[in-house]
Protein backbone atom coordinates (compact mmCIF):
# COMPACT_ATOMS: atom_id res chain seq x y z
CA UNK A 1 0.00 0.00 0.00
CA UNK A 2 2.76 2.67 0.92
CA UNK A 3 3.82 2.82 -2.72
CA UNK A 4 0.47 3.59 -3.77
CA UNK A 5 0.36 6.34 -1.88
CA UNK A 6 3.80 7.75 -1.23
CA UNK A 7 5.15 11.22 -2.86
CA UNK A 8 6.19 9.43 -5.81
CA UNK A 9 2.42 8.07 -6.11
CA UNK A 10 0.75 11.38 -5.84
CA UNK A 11 4.01 13.11 -8.21
CA UNK A 12 2.77 10.23 -10.64
CA UNK A 13 -1.37 10.64 -10.29
CA UNK A 14 -0.55 14.86 -11.17
CA UNK A 15 1.23 13.96 -14.07
CA UNK A 16 -1.68 11.74 -15.39
CA UNK A 17 -4.31 14.09 -14.77
CA UNK A 18 -2.04 16.70 -17.07
CA UNK A 19 -1.36 14.28 -19.19
CA UNK A 20 -5.34 13.16 -19.42
CA UNK A 21 -6.03 17.03 -19.53
CA UNK A 22 -4.09 17.53 -22.30
CA UNK A 23 -5.79 14.17 -24.66
CA UNK A 24 -9.22 15.24 -23.60
CA UNK A 25 -8.05 18.73 -25.31
CA UNK A 26 -7.30 17.03 -28.20
CA UNK A 27 -10.21 14.87 -28.21
CA UNK A 28 -12.36 17.76 -28.71
CA UNK A 29 -9.99 19.86 -30.99
CA UNK A 30 -8.57 22.37 -28.51
CA UNK A 31 -5.40 21.06 -28.67
CA UNK A 32 -3.34 19.33 -31.55
CA UNK A 33 -2.90 15.47 -31.16
CA UNK A 34 0.88 15.94 -31.53
CA UNK A 35 0.70 18.26 -28.71
CA UNK A 36 -0.75 15.95 -26.04
CA UNK A 37 1.12 13.00 -27.40
CA UNK A 38 4.31 15.10 -25.78
CA UNK A 39 2.34 16.22 -23.22
CA UNK A 40 1.88 12.57 -22.27
CA UNK A 41 5.46 11.72 -23.00
CA UNK A 42 6.95 13.93 -20.48
CA UNK A 43 4.33 12.93 -17.79
CA UNK A 44 6.71 10.33 -15.82
CA UNK A 45 7.80 10.98 -12.28
CA UNK A 46 11.19 9.80 -13.28
CA UNK A 47 11.86 12.97 -15.35
CA UNK A 48 10.77 15.20 -11.77
CA UNK A 49 12.80 16.50 -8.65
CA UNK A 50 10.32 15.19 -6.11
CA UNK A 51 12.99 17.32 -3.45
CA UNK A 52 12.86 20.21 -5.62
CA UNK A 53 8.91 20.60 -5.90
CA UNK A 54 8.72 20.03 -2.42
CA UNK A 55 10.95 23.07 -1.68
CA UNK A 56 9.16 24.79 -4.29
CA UNK A 57 5.75 23.99 -3.06
CA UNK A 58 6.10 25.50 0.31
CA UNK A 59 6.57 28.89 -1.34
CA UNK A 60 3.27 28.53 -3.96
CA UNK A 61 0.57 26.57 -1.98
CA UNK A 62 0.43 23.68 -3.29
CA UNK A 63 2.61 21.34 -5.48
CA UNK A 64 0.93 21.64 -8.70
CA UNK A 65 2.29 25.38 -9.46
CA UNK A 66 6.20 24.16 -9.16
CA UNK A 67 5.27 20.62 -11.10
CA UNK A 68 3.28 22.76 -13.98
CA UNK A 69 6.46 25.06 -14.37
CA UNK A 70 8.73 22.17 -14.45
CA UNK A 71 6.54 20.11 -16.93
CA UNK A 72 6.48 23.05 -19.24
CA UNK A 73 10.25 23.35 -19.12
CA UNK A 74 10.65 19.78 -20.57
CA UNK A 75 7.91 21.28 -23.36
CA UNK A 76 8.55 23.04 -26.96
CA UNK A 77 7.18 26.69 -26.48
CA UNK A 78 3.98 25.98 -28.44
CA UNK A 79 3.31 22.64 -26.53
CA UNK A 80 3.91 24.48 -22.91
CA UNK A 81 1.47 26.87 -24.06
CA UNK A 82 -1.27 23.89 -24.19
CA UNK A 83 0.27 22.00 -21.24
CA UNK A 84 -2.67 22.70 -17.82
CA UNK A 85 -4.06 24.97 -20.07
CA UNK A 86 -7.90 25.95 -18.67
CA UNK A 87 -7.35 24.39 -15.46
CA UNK A 88 -6.13 25.61 -11.84
CA UNK A 89 -4.44 23.98 -9.18
CA UNK A 90 -7.25 22.00 -7.58
CA UNK A 91 -8.57 20.71 -10.74
CA UNK A 92 -5.19 18.68 -10.93
CA UNK A 93 -4.90 18.36 -7.15
CA UNK A 94 -7.82 16.55 -6.35
CA UNK A 95 -8.03 14.50 -9.53
CA UNK A 96 -4.84 13.01 -8.01
CA UNK A 97 -6.18 12.57 -4.43
CA UNK A 98 -9.12 10.50 -7.00
CA UNK A 99 -6.11 8.51 -8.90
CA UNK A 100 -4.65 8.16 -5.60
CA UNK A 101 -7.84 6.66 -3.91
CA UNK A 102 -8.93 4.62 -6.69
CA UNK A 103 -5.55 2.66 -7.20
CA UNK A 104 -5.13 2.01 -2.97
CA UNK A 105 -8.73 0.76 -3.53
CA UNK A 106 -7.77 -2.08 -5.94
CA UNK A 107 -4.75 -4.21 -2.96
CA UNK A 108 -7.64 -2.94 -0.07
CA UNK A 109 -10.38 -4.43 -1.59
CA UNK A 110 -8.63 -7.42 -2.32
CA UNK A 111 -7.72 -8.08 1.24
CA UNK A 112 -10.91 -7.18 2.37
CA UNK A 113 -12.09 -10.06 -0.01
CA UNK A 114 -9.91 -12.65 0.81
CA UNK A 115 -10.14 -11.42 4.54
CA UNK A 116 -13.92 -12.63 4.22
CA UNK A 117 -13.33 -15.47 2.53
CA UNK A 118 -11.56 -16.96 5.26
CA UNK A 119 -14.36 -15.82 7.49
CA UNK A 120 -16.54 -18.22 4.97
CA UNK A 121 -14.19 -20.96 5.26
CA UNK A 122 -14.29 -20.67 9.25
CA UNK A 123 -17.91 -20.64 9.71
CA UNK A 124 -18.70 -23.40 6.84
CA UNK A 125 -15.96 -25.35 9.16
CA UNK A 126 -17.36 -24.30 12.61
CA UNK A 127 -21.13 -24.43 11.38
CA UNK A 128 -22.13 -26.50 14.87
CA UNK A 129 -19.01 -26.15 16.77
CA UNK A 130 -20.23 -24.60 20.08
CA UNK A 131 -19.09 -21.88 21.84
CA UNK A 132 -19.85 -19.32 24.71
CA UNK A 133 -21.49 -16.60 23.68
CA UNK A 134 -20.81 -13.41 25.48
CA UNK A 135 -22.61 -10.07 26.67
CA UNK A 136 -20.63 -7.08 28.18
CA UNK A 137 -17.49 -9.19 28.81
CA UNK A 138 -19.78 -12.26 30.22
CA UNK A 139 -20.81 -15.55 29.16
CA UNK A 140 -24.22 -15.06 28.16
CA UNK A 141 -25.69 -18.19 26.00
CA UNK A 142 -24.51 -20.66 24.08
CA UNK A 143 -23.96 -19.77 19.99
CA UNK A 144 -21.80 -21.47 17.51
CA UNK A 145 -18.02 -20.52 16.31
CA UNK A 146 -19.41 -20.76 13.06
CA UNK A 147 -22.14 -17.96 13.18
CA UNK A 148 -19.59 -15.50 14.80
CA UNK A 149 -17.24 -16.58 11.98
CA UNK A 150 -20.42 -15.53 9.60
CA UNK A 151 -21.01 -12.58 11.17
CA UNK A 152 -17.32 -11.28 10.11
CA UNK A 153 -17.85 -12.74 6.56
CA UNK A 154 -20.73 -10.67 6.07
CA UNK A 155 -19.45 -7.65 7.78
CA UNK A 156 -16.72 -7.62 5.70
CA UNK A 157 -18.22 -8.13 2.56
CA UNK A 158 -20.62 -5.24 3.21
CA UNK A 159 -17.66 -3.13 3.53
CA UNK A 160 -15.95 -4.68 0.17
CA UNK A 161 -19.37 -3.74 -1.06
CA UNK A 162 -19.58 -0.35 -0.24
CA UNK A 163 -15.82 0.69 -1.14
CA UNK A 164 -16.38 -0.78 -4.38
CA UNK A 165 -19.71 1.18 -5.15
CA UNK A 166 -17.67 4.18 -3.59
CA UNK A 167 -14.59 3.97 -5.87
CA UNK A 168 -17.23 3.66 -9.02
CA UNK A 169 -19.21 6.02 -8.36
CA UNK A 170 -17.74 8.84 -5.71
CA UNK A 171 -14.02 9.17 -7.27
CA UNK A 172 -14.54 11.39 -9.65
CA UNK A 173 -12.29 13.95 -11.47
CA UNK A 174 -11.94 17.26 -11.36
CA UNK A 175 -12.42 20.40 -13.85
CA UNK A 176 -13.28 23.87 -13.37
CA UNK A 177 -11.11 26.04 -13.83
CA UNK A 178 -10.54 28.82 -11.42
CA UNK A 179 -13.84 29.37 -9.87
CA UNK A 180 -15.96 26.31 -11.60
CA UNK A 181 -16.87 27.73 -14.84
CA UNK A 182 -14.06 26.76 -17.15
CA UNK A 183 -14.11 30.17 -18.62
CA UNK A 184 -10.55 29.29 -19.99
CA UNK A 185 -11.49 26.69 -21.90
CA UNK A 186 -14.60 27.59 -23.54
CA UNK A 187 -13.15 31.67 -23.81
CA UNK A 188 -9.69 31.28 -23.98
CA UNK A 189 -7.74 35.05 -24.14
CA UNK A 190 -6.73 36.01 -27.66
CA UNK A 191 -3.12 35.45 -26.96
CA UNK A 192 -3.34 31.93 -26.26
CA UNK A 193 -6.36 31.07 -28.52
CA UNK A 194 -3.25 30.00 -31.56
CA UNK A 195 -2.11 27.59 -29.25
CA UNK A 196 -5.07 26.38 -27.46
CA UNK A 197 -7.23 26.39 -30.23
CA UNK A 198 -5.56 24.22 -33.58
CA UNK A 199 -6.17 25.82 -37.29
CA UNK A 200 -9.74 24.27 -38.30
CA UNK A 201 -10.91 25.11 -34.67
CA UNK A 202 -14.57 25.61 -35.12
CA UNK A 203 -16.19 29.03 -34.67
CA UNK A 204 -19.60 30.44 -34.38
CA UNK A 205 -22.05 28.68 -36.68
CA UNK A 206 -19.78 26.11 -38.01
CA UNK A 207 -19.48 22.39 -37.75
CA UNK A 208 -18.16 21.19 -34.18
CA UNK A 209 -14.72 19.15 -33.23
CA UNK A 210 -17.21 16.13 -32.05
CA UNK A 211 -19.73 16.05 -34.61
CA UNK A 212 -17.90 16.86 -37.89
CA UNK A 213 -15.67 14.64 -39.69
CA UNK A 214 -12.04 14.49 -38.01
CA UNK A 215 -9.05 14.60 -40.42
CA UNK A 216 -7.23 11.52 -41.42
CA UNK A 217 -4.52 12.24 -38.92
CA UNK A 218 -6.95 13.52 -35.73
CA UNK A 219 -8.23 10.90 -33.45
CA UNK A 220 -11.73 10.13 -33.93
CA UNK A 221 -13.76 10.74 -30.18
CA UNK A 222 -13.98 8.29 -28.06
CA UNK A 223 -18.10 6.71 -28.89
CA UNK A 224 -18.30 6.57 -25.04
CA UNK A 225 -18.12 10.27 -24.61
CA UNK A 226 -20.98 11.35 -22.37
CA UNK A 227 -24.14 12.17 -24.63
CA UNK A 228 -25.74 15.31 -22.24
CA UNK A 229 -21.80 16.58 -22.75
CA UNK A 230 -22.25 16.30 -26.91
CA UNK A 231 -22.68 19.79 -28.44
CA UNK A 232 -25.34 20.10 -31.06
CA UNK A 233 -24.81 19.60 -35.28
CA UNK A 234 -23.89 23.00 -35.31
CA UNK A 235 -22.49 25.54 -32.47
CA UNK A 236 -25.02 28.21 -32.02
CA UNK A 237 -24.10 31.77 -33.22
CA UNK A 238 -22.61 33.58 -31.04
CA UNK A 239 -24.87 35.32 -28.09
CA UNK A 240 -27.49 32.25 -28.55
CA UNK A 241 -26.57 30.49 -25.60
CA UNK A 242 -28.44 27.40 -26.70
CA UNK A 243 -25.18 25.07 -26.49
CA UNK A 244 -25.14 22.64 -23.80
CA UNK A 245 -23.38 24.53 -21.49
CA UNK A 246 -24.96 27.86 -22.49
CA UNK A 247 -28.91 27.63 -20.48
CA UNK A 248 -30.70 30.22 -23.11
CA UNK A 249 -30.06 33.87 -24.61
CA UNK A 250 -26.70 35.35 -23.55
CA UNK A 251 -25.39 31.76 -22.61
CA UNK A 252 -22.19 31.44 -21.74
CA UNK A 253 -19.12 31.41 -23.69
CA UNK A 254 -20.29 33.30 -26.86
CA UNK A 255 -22.03 30.06 -27.82
CA UNK A 256 -19.43 27.89 -26.85
CA UNK A 257 -20.76 26.91 -23.38
CA UNK A 258 -20.86 23.18 -24.55
CA UNK A 259 -17.36 23.06 -24.45
CA UNK A 260 -17.00 22.87 -21.09
CA UNK A 261 -19.15 19.75 -20.18
CA UNK A 262 -17.68 17.90 -22.85
CA UNK A 263 -14.34 19.11 -21.58
CA UNK A 264 -15.27 17.61 -18.03
CA UNK A 265 -16.49 14.13 -19.90
CA UNK A 266 -13.12 13.64 -21.96
CA UNK A 267 -11.31 14.34 -18.95
CA UNK A 268 -12.99 11.88 -16.81
CA UNK A 269 -13.02 9.58 -19.48
CA UNK A 270 -9.37 9.74 -20.06
CA UNK A 271 -8.30 10.02 -16.74
CA UNK A 272 -10.28 7.02 -15.48
CA UNK A 273 -12.93 8.29 -13.06
CA UNK A 274 -16.38 8.75 -12.60
CA UNK A 275 -17.72 11.92 -14.47
CA UNK A 276 -19.54 14.76 -12.02
CA UNK A 277 -22.01 16.86 -13.09
CA UNK A 278 -20.22 20.00 -11.90
CA UNK A 279 -17.13 20.84 -10.62
CA UNK A 280 -17.15 19.99 -6.65
CA UNK A 281 -14.19 22.28 -5.44
CA UNK A 282 -15.95 23.36 -2.41
CA UNK A 283 -18.20 20.16 -2.33
CA UNK A 284 -16.20 17.83 -0.22
CA UNK A 285 -19.05 15.22 -0.37
CA UNK A 286 -16.91 12.88 -2.58
CA UNK A 287 -13.86 13.35 0.14
CA UNK A 288 -16.31 12.68 2.89
CA UNK A 289 -17.93 9.47 1.56
CA UNK A 290 -14.67 7.82 0.76
CA UNK A 291 -13.57 8.36 4.35
CA UNK A 292 -16.81 7.27 6.15
CA UNK A 293 -16.38 4.05 3.99
CA UNK A 294 -12.95 3.89 5.02
CA UNK A 295 -13.35 4.63 8.45
CA UNK A 296 -16.58 2.16 8.87
CA UNK A 297 -14.34 -0.39 7.46
CA UNK A 298 -12.08 0.03 9.83
CA UNK A 299 -14.45 -0.18 12.46
CA UNK A 300 -15.06 -3.73 10.77
CA UNK A 301 -11.70 -4.78 10.62
CA UNK A 302 -11.21 -3.42 14.15
CA UNK A 303 -13.98 -5.55 15.50
CA UNK A 304 -13.00 -8.72 14.24
CA UNK A 305 -9.47 -8.51 15.24
CA UNK A 306 -10.55 -7.57 19.00
CA UNK A 307 -12.52 -10.72 19.07
CA UNK A 308 -9.80 -12.58 17.99
CA UNK A 309 -7.61 -11.10 20.85
CA UNK A 310 -9.96 -11.70 23.41
CA UNK A 311 -10.35 -15.44 22.17
CA UNK A 312 -6.60 -15.72 22.18
CA UNK A 313 -6.24 -14.89 26.33
CA UNK A 314 -4.53 -17.44 28.06
CA UNK A 315 -7.47 -17.80 30.00
CA UNK A 316 -9.89 -18.50 27.01
CA UNK A 317 -7.55 -20.31 24.54
CA UNK A 318 -10.05 -20.44 21.86
CA UNK A 319 -8.71 -19.19 18.86
CA UNK A 320 -4.49 -19.06 17.99
CA UNK A 321 -2.53 -17.56 15.43
CA UNK A 322 -0.82 -20.48 13.64
CA UNK A 323 3.17 -19.78 12.45
CA UNK A 324 6.18 -19.22 14.14
CA UNK A 325 5.53 -16.11 15.33
CA UNK A 326 4.35 -13.93 18.21
CA UNK A 327 7.13 -14.54 20.54
CA UNK A 328 7.89 -12.58 23.63
CA UNK A 329 12.00 -10.80 24.02
CA UNK A 330 11.63 -12.14 27.46
CA UNK A 331 9.09 -14.77 28.05
CA UNK A 332 9.52 -18.12 25.93
CA UNK A 333 5.80 -18.94 26.57
CA UNK A 334 3.94 -16.61 25.12
CA UNK A 335 2.12 -16.91 21.90
CA UNK A 336 1.23 -13.36 21.01
CA UNK A 337 -1.75 -12.62 18.18
CA UNK A 338 0.61 -10.58 16.32
CA UNK A 339 -1.53 -10.17 13.00
CA UNK A 340 -4.61 -9.38 15.17
CA UNK A 341 -2.98 -7.00 16.99
CA UNK A 342 -1.28 -4.93 14.32
CA UNK A 343 -4.80 -5.15 11.89
CA UNK A 344 -6.23 -3.47 15.43
CA UNK A 345 -3.73 -0.57 16.03
CA UNK A 346 -4.20 0.29 12.01
CA UNK A 347 -7.36 0.41 12.10
CA UNK A 348 -7.67 2.49 15.34
CA UNK A 349 -6.09 5.81 13.17
CA UNK A 350 -8.88 5.61 10.83
CA UNK A 351 -11.54 7.58 12.76
CA UNK A 352 -9.47 10.75 14.25
CA UNK A 353 -8.34 10.56 10.02
CA UNK A 354 -12.09 10.76 9.22
CA UNK A 355 -12.63 13.13 11.49
CA UNK A 356 -10.38 15.28 10.07
CA UNK A 357 -11.42 15.10 6.43
CA UNK A 358 -14.83 15.88 8.02
CA UNK A 359 -14.14 18.64 9.55
CA UNK A 360 -12.10 20.09 6.57
CA UNK A 361 -15.56 20.04 4.79
CA UNK A 362 -16.39 23.89 4.92
CA UNK A 363 -14.54 25.20 2.26
CA UNK A 364 -15.28 28.75 1.27
CA UNK A 365 -17.20 30.42 -1.39
CA UNK A 366 -15.81 28.94 -4.60
CA UNK A 367 -11.91 27.95 -3.57
CA UNK A 368 -11.50 27.46 0.40
CA UNK A 369 -8.41 28.95 2.19
CA UNK A 370 -7.01 26.31 4.23
CA UNK A 371 -10.07 23.78 4.43
CA UNK A 372 -8.66 22.07 1.10
CA UNK A 373 -5.31 21.73 2.14
CA UNK A 374 -6.17 20.40 5.35
CA UNK A 375 -7.13 17.16 3.73
CA UNK A 376 -3.86 15.83 1.89
CA UNK A 377 -2.21 14.44 4.74
CA UNK A 378 -4.83 12.92 6.37
CA UNK A 379 -6.53 11.12 3.34
CA UNK A 380 -2.99 10.12 2.19
CA UNK A 381 -2.84 8.69 5.99
CA UNK A 382 -6.37 7.11 5.65
CA UNK A 383 -6.02 5.33 2.85
CA UNK A 384 -2.24 3.38 4.21
CA UNK A 385 -4.07 2.75 7.95
CA UNK A 386 -6.74 0.88 6.69
CA UNK A 387 -4.88 -0.82 4.04
CA UNK A 388 -2.51 -1.88 6.42
CA UNK A 389 -5.31 -2.83 8.57
CA UNK A 390 -6.95 -4.76 6.32
CA UNK A 391 -4.03 -6.45 5.30
CA UNK A 392 -2.99 -7.84 8.77
CA UNK A 393 -6.70 -9.06 9.10
CA UNK A 394 -6.00 -11.06 5.87
CA UNK A 395 -2.96 -12.70 7.49
CA UNK A 396 -4.78 -13.34 10.83
CA UNK A 397 -7.80 -14.89 9.50
CA UNK A 398 -5.68 -17.38 6.59
CA UNK A 399 -3.74 -18.10 10.19
CA UNK A 400 -5.98 -18.87 12.80
CA UNK A 401 -6.38 -22.24 14.31
CA UNK A 402 -9.65 -23.44 16.41
CA UNK A 403 -10.47 -24.91 19.39
CA UNK A 404 -13.49 -26.80 20.06
CA UNK A 405 -12.02 -28.39 22.82
CA UNK A 406 -11.10 -25.83 24.78
CA UNK A 407 -14.89 -24.25 23.68
CA UNK A 408 -16.53 -26.98 25.08
CA UNK A 409 -14.44 -26.64 28.34
CA UNK A 410 -15.05 -22.74 28.53
CA UNK A 411 -18.92 -23.68 28.31
CA UNK A 412 -18.88 -26.42 31.45
CA UNK A 413 -16.70 -23.90 33.53
CA UNK A 414 -19.69 -22.59 35.24
CA UNK A 415 -21.27 -26.47 35.46
CA UNK A 416 -24.19 -25.36 33.08
CA UNK A 417 -25.19 -21.68 34.64
CA UNK A 418 -25.27 -20.67 30.81
CA UNK A 419 -28.49 -22.99 30.03
CA UNK A 420 -30.35 -21.12 33.34
CA UNK A 421 -33.14 -19.40 31.59
CA UNK A 422 -33.34 -22.32 29.65
CA UNK A 423 -34.01 -24.68 32.88
CA UNK A 424 -36.18 -21.48 34.52
CA UNK A 425 -38.94 -22.36 31.81
CA UNK A 426 -38.47 -25.73 32.57
CA UNK A 427 -39.75 -24.96 35.96
CA UNK A 428 -42.11 -22.24 35.53
CA UNK A 429 -45.30 -24.22 34.89
CA UNK A 430 -44.78 -25.85 38.28
CA UNK A 431 -43.59 -22.94 40.35
CA UNK A 432 -44.75 -19.97 37.96
CA UNK A 433 -42.11 -18.26 36.13
CA UNK A 434 -41.10 -15.70 38.54
CA UNK A 435 -40.72 -17.97 40.99
CA UNK A 436 -38.63 -20.01 38.88
CA UNK A 437 -36.45 -17.42 37.82
CA UNK A 438 -35.63 -16.59 41.85
CA UNK A 439 -34.99 -20.12 42.40
CA UNK A 440 -32.95 -20.55 39.93
CA UNK A 441 -31.16 -17.42 40.73
CA UNK A 442 -30.52 -18.48 44.07
CA UNK A 443 -28.93 -21.77 43.08
CA UNK A 444 -26.49 -19.78 40.90
CA UNK A 445 -25.59 -17.40 43.58
CA UNK A 446 -25.03 -20.15 45.87
CA UNK A 447 -22.60 -21.74 43.69
CA UNK A 448 -24.50 -25.34 43.56
CA UNK A 449 -24.66 -27.44 40.54
CA UNK A 450 -28.11 -27.23 39.03
CA UNK A 451 -28.42 -30.76 38.39
CA UNK A 452 -28.03 -32.01 42.12
CA UNK A 453 -29.86 -28.84 44.01
CA UNK A 454 -32.57 -30.63 45.39
CA UNK A 455 -35.02 -27.74 44.95
CA UNK A 456 -34.68 -28.31 41.51
CA UNK A 457 -34.88 -32.07 41.25
CA UNK A 458 -38.03 -32.14 43.14
CA UNK A 459 -39.40 -30.96 40.04
CA UNK A 460 -37.03 -32.56 37.45
CA UNK A 461 -35.30 -35.58 37.34
CA UNK A 462 -31.54 -35.62 36.79
CA UNK A 463 -31.50 -36.60 33.37
CA UNK A 464 -34.06 -34.42 32.12
CA UNK A 465 -31.84 -31.24 33.82
CA UNK A 466 -28.24 -32.35 32.06
CA UNK A 467 -30.54 -32.61 29.06
CA UNK A 468 -31.65 -29.22 29.64
CA UNK A 469 -28.08 -27.58 29.96
CA UNK A 470 -26.75 -29.39 27.59
CA UNK A 471 -25.50 -26.26 25.24
CA UNK A 472 -24.87 -27.94 21.85
CA UNK A 473 -28.90 -28.57 22.10
CA UNK A 474 -29.55 -24.57 23.13
CA UNK A 475 -28.18 -22.83 19.78
CA UNK A 476 -31.53 -21.63 18.40
CA UNK A 477 -31.50 -21.18 14.61
CA UNK A 478 -27.30 -20.59 14.81
CA UNK A 479 -26.78 -22.94 11.85
CA UNK A 480 -29.49 -22.04 9.84
CA UNK A 481 -28.20 -18.50 10.38
CA UNK A 482 -24.70 -19.76 9.05
CA UNK A 483 -26.03 -21.06 5.95
CA UNK A 484 -28.33 -17.85 5.00
CA UNK A 485 -25.18 -15.76 5.50
CA UNK A 486 -23.03 -17.69 3.63
CA UNK A 487 -25.80 -18.77 0.70
CA UNK A 488 -26.08 -14.49 0.79
CA UNK A 489 -22.48 -14.17 0.09
CA UNK A 490 -21.96 -11.66 -3.31
CA UNK A 491 -20.07 -13.44 -5.91
CA UNK A 492 -17.27 -11.23 -6.48
CA UNK A 493 -18.14 -8.22 -4.11
CA UNK A 494 -15.35 -6.43 -5.64
CA UNK A 495 -17.62 -6.93 -8.65
CA UNK A 496 -20.23 -5.50 -7.26
CA UNK A 497 -19.83 -2.12 -7.81
CA UNK A 498 -22.85 -0.67 -9.74
CA UNK A 499 -26.23 -0.08 -8.95
CA UNK A 500 -28.20 0.40 -5.77
CA UNK A 501 -26.26 -1.56 -2.79
CA UNK A 502 -27.17 -4.97 -2.37
CA UNK A 503 -29.77 -5.70 0.46
CA UNK A 504 -27.67 -6.74 3.75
Amino acid sequence: MHGLVDDTAWLQAMLDAEAALARAQARLGLASPEAAAAITDACHASRFDPAALARDASSAGNPVVPLVRALRAQLPPDVARVAHAGATSQDILDTAAMLIAHRAAGPLLADLTAAADHAAALAAAHRDTPIAGRTLLQQALPTTFGLIAAGWTTALDASATRLAFTRRHALAAQLGGAVGTLAASVSPSPSSASAFSPAGAPTAGSPSPITSAPAADAPSPSASASVSASPPTSAPAAGDGAGAGGHGRGGSGGGRGWIGPALMGAFAEEVGLAEPVLPWHTDRGRVAELAGVLAGAAGTIAKIARDVTLLAQTEVGEVREGGERGGSSTMPHKSNPIAAISAAASAARAPGLAATLFAAMAHEHQRAAGSWHAEWLPLTDLLRAVGSAAHWLRDCLAHLEIGPARMRANLDLTGGVLLAERLAAALAPALGKDAAHDLIADVVRDGRPLTGDPRVTAHLDPATVAALLDPADYLGSAGTLVDRALAARPEAPMARDSGMLPRE
